[in-house]
Order: C-alpha cells, then sequence, then structure tokens
C-alpha cells in the first residue's frame, strides 16, 4: 500500500487548493465540531449548531465541508493514519524485530492518546461511517496489522517473543490501546505520558516479550 493512499483524507467540500489561511480555517471547523461530537453525539450535532459556535454563516462552512458525514470522517482519518501507520519503519533500520515491534506499539499507544477524542470516535459510533471510508479504514487496518504480524513472527523465531497465535496475539495487544475510549480521560489520575509507558509494558507482557528492553524509540 502506498503512503499516498494511506494519506489520502476523505474530499473536502468546494475548496481547490491549500494555503496557510485555508488551512487555520479548516482546523478551527474541525476543532469546534469535534467538540460538539464529543459531547454530543453524531446524530445530536448538527451544521447548525457548528455553524453558531464558530459564529460564522453556513456557506463559509460549507465551503470547506460538503456535509456534517465528512467533517465526522476527516477528523476520523487523521487519527486513523497516525495508528495504522505506526508499525512503518525504514528499509534500512537496523533494530531487530522485538524492538521495532515494541516502538511501533508505543507509537500507536501515543498517537490513539493524543488523538482524543476523535481517535475514539470510529470505537464510539461505527454505524455512523460510509462503507467508502469503512474500506479505506479496512486497508490501512489490514496494513498495520501484516506489518506487525510479520515482525512478531520473525521476533519469535530469534526467540525474543513468547506466543502461540499469531494473529490472535496481535489483537490481544492492539486491544489495549483498543479499548481506552471506555474509560480514558486526559484529566486522570495518571498523566497521558505515563499511561503510555504503561500500556506499552503490558503489551510486551502480552507478546510474552523475552528480550530485554529500553525505552522504545522511534
Amino acid at each position: 500500500m502506498s503512503s499516498d493512499r494511506q494519506r489520502s483524507a476523505p474530499a473536502q467540500g468546494r475548496q481547490k487548493s491549500s494555503t496557510p489561511g485555508t488551512d487555520a480555517k479548516r482546523a478551527q471547523i474541525l476543532s469546534t465540531a469535534e467538540r460538539l461530537f464529543h459531547a454530543q453525539g453524531y446524530a445530536h450535532t448538527t451544521m447548525e449548531q457548528i455553524v453558531r459556535e464558530l459564529g460564522v454563516t453556513k456557506p463559509y462552512v460549507y465551503y470547506y465541508f460538503r456535509n456534517k458525514q465528512e467533517i465526522f470522517e476527516t477528523l476520523s482519518w487523521a487519527p486513523t493514519v497516525e495508528c495504522f501507520t505506526s508499525m512503518d519503519f525504514a528499509d534500512g533500520d537496523p533494530r531487530p524485530a522485538h524492538e521495532k515491534v515494541m516502538a511501533g506499539l508505543e507509537r500507536l499507544i501515543r498517537a490513539t492518546i493524543a488523538g482524543y477524542p476523535a481517535a475514539f470516535f470510529p470505537y464510539r459510533e461505527p454505524q455512523v461511517y460510509r462503507p467508502e471510508y469503512m474500506a479505506a479504514q479496512k486497508r490501512i487496518a489490514n496494513h498495520f496489522y501484516e506489518r506487525l504480524c510479520s515482525l512478531l513472527e520473525q521476533g519469535r523465531a530469534e526467540g525474543s517473543f513468547d506466543f502461540d497465535d499469531t494473529r490472535v496475539t496481535a489483537q490481544a495487544a492492539c486491544s489495549l490501546p483498543g479499548f481506552l475510549y471506555n474509560w480514558y480521560r486526559p484529566d486522570g489520575r495518571m498523566p497521558p505520558e505515563a499511561m503510555v509507558q504503561q500500556l506499552t509494558r503490558l503489551a510486551g507482557r502480552v507478546l510474552g516479550l523475552r528480550a530485554p528492553l529500553g525505552k522504545p524509540s522511534d
């Protein structure tokens, strides 16, 4: 899968080109909509509310986004790409497989937490997305799991991991950030970075990590 396809966001209203000014306006729309979607849910958030919160006109918003669905999917797509490309490493990366796995899982967990709350929208309201969006999400998720499973099997062959079924183990490890939407709050008792490190260590236990490991790095 090409990186261009992975990073292709949904179509964007009538806007033809991007400038620093238009990027800032789009970001403001997305930030306002994200807050409303998080507080009220997709069904109970309207374009009228988004427009009113922004203090602008409807044509202003429709210039950048065709409809509420496009805003919601655009918000969801950025953290989706960030999460599901976390196992992408340079061809010449010399690290052993187990270090890449742990570095990638740390990036996945950090991207999930950093993407709050939009990163959690697909878990909270999966029924909202168009089939085309879900197909794109499935492609990039498959890309992620192919890379992760390959690295896991390589690491097991090298004696760095102890597990049975590769796919089950991969999904179990990734369920740690996957279920954050049920309980995570940025203002909780554990700071975000401490949460990243805690969940990364737990993921290592799920994988049966045997090899000594320092702090994973990109």
